[in-house]
């Protein structure tokens, strides 16, 4: 493809992508952010590159978050490679997304992990759907069991 360098080609794919694309070096401090994240979570990108990831993280999870985060960078080793993540984040005006995401491991020349970069999609109509449904199974059930003991 002529005209268009790698890195040209990778800036273009994530500035470009629908879905929010994010890396926290190690401390967990955001140092990309493209359109995708911008849209999705409400923070431009100047607000969000430099802050810790606790702009998105609900305060009632920012524990369990920091400890596999933490494991994560000590062991390089994380299942979410390979599979999906699915947890509640925040928007900058306080409304609760359930999102999907998958990671990146990012690693020095030595393997030495510098930081993870995630791929994050908003879930939250489907996971709204698939809990109204539970519901409606649960109640029907019940309806069951109550009309075969009468």
């Amino acid at each position: 493809m002529t005209g268009y360098s790698q890195d040209r080609l990778c800036r273009e794919i994530i500035d470009g992508c629908s879905e929010a694309v994010i890396f926290s070096d190690r401390e967990g401090i955001i140092r990309l952010w493209n359109n995708g994240a911008e849209k999705l979570f409400g923070f431009s990108r100047e607000e969000a590159i430099g802050q810790s990831l606790d702009i998105i993280i609900p305060d009632k999870l920012r524990g369990r978050h920091w400890d596999g985060y933490h494991r994560v960078m000590g062991t390089g080793e994380t299942r979410y490679a390979t599979e999906l993540l699915t947890a509640p984040a925040l928007c900058k005006d306080g409304r609760r997304l359930s999102t999907e995401f998958s990671m990146v491991l990012v690693r020095d020349d030595d393997g030495t992990v510098q930081g993870a970069a995630a791929v994050i999609r908003d879930v939250t109509v489907r996971w709204e759907r698939e809990k109204t449904l539970k519901e409606r199974l649960a109640v029907l059930e019940t309806r069951g069991v109550q009309a075969t003991s009468a």
